[in-house]
């Protein structure tokens, strides 16, 4: 019997969807069956004025043309299926209730949320961590996700389906030198996991994490080369991975193939966690 991911009916909201891994995840559950809304706190149409707000990883997008949220949309509807491009700042609860609203108005439901928008641009020794910065990266990488799996927890609940996909990070299972917030905030998205998959296991809500490690992104392409490579060599593949390993995961928790696995973390990291000498 041929097995195969059908998300055909159901409609996805996808966060921080404007590049990278939320881009890739837009795309392949659209390709998948799914309609797709992308939030992102930044969309081509804008001005950018706001880019400081995000940080410096943010700011560079802006400015190197690296943001894909409109475009993302307008290639899911030439595939034929429904598309919205929505701003929103996950710290902001009010933002993301209006978000999911919007999203059921003109989509229907929210079926599935994928959970990715996050920061990954605070890279400091535990001294000189700036508060702030910690501050930020928890509002966006912890409490950002409890407000989107929140907001969209009472119609899963009511239809008795749902599906949510929270994105960590082995910096989070593994610990990450110079990485203090973001590591931390990785590892506490695997809890708020863990419960949501055991509140939620009664009304036909499933809860995983996706544990991605070194992946091809733009975001690493940013980043220090000589510092890539001391990652990809201690990773057994000896290779970063492409955002689409990352989407071909989480569409498979997404889908009914999925459907007796909750609270797990799945790890999609070409081996990098694995003891190497």
């Amino acid at each position: 019997m041929a097995l195969e991911i059908d998300l055909s009916g159901r409609v996805a909201l996808v966060t921080g969807g404007s590049r990278g891994l939320g881009r890739a995840d837009a795309l392949t559950l659209a390709t998948a069956g799914a309609d797709v809304a992308i939030a992102d706190i930044q969309l081509e149409s804008d001005a950018g004025t706001e880019a400081a707000r995000y940080g410096t990883l943010a700011q560079a997008a802006r400015a190197r043309g690296l943001i894909y949220t409109e475009a993302t949309v307008e290639e899911i509807r030439a595939l034929g299926r429904r598309s919205l491009a929505l701003k929103c700042d996950v710290t902001d609860r009010a933002d993301v209730d209006a978000t999911v609203d919007r999203v059921v108005e003109e989509l229907g439901s929210v079926d599935i949320l994928v959970n990715n928008a996050g920061t990954l641009d605070h890279l400091a020794q535990f001294q000189q961590q700036s508060p702030d910065l910690w501050e930020r990266d928890l509002r966006v990488n912890l409490t950002g996700g409890f407000n989107c799996a929140q907001a969209v927890w009472p119609q899963m609940r009511d239809r008795g389906w749902g599906r949510i996909v929270n994105m960590s990070s082995v910096a989070g299972t593994l610990g990450g030198f110079g990485q203090a917030s973001y590591s931390t905030t990785k590892e506490g998205i695997l809890g708020l996991t863990r419960t949501l998959a055991l509140e939620g296991g009664r009304h036909g809500i499933t809860c995983n994490a996706i544990v991605p490690g070194v992946i091809g992104t733009e975001a690493f392409n940013m980043g220090n080369p000589e510092m890539n490579e001391r990652m990809v060599r201690r990773t057994a593949l000896r290779r970063p991975g492409e955002p689409q390993e990352i989407a071909n995961a989480v569409a498979f928790l997404c889908s009914d193939l999925a459907s007796y696995i909750t609270g797990a973390a799945l790890t999609v990291s070409g081996g990098i966690e694995l003891f190497v000498f």
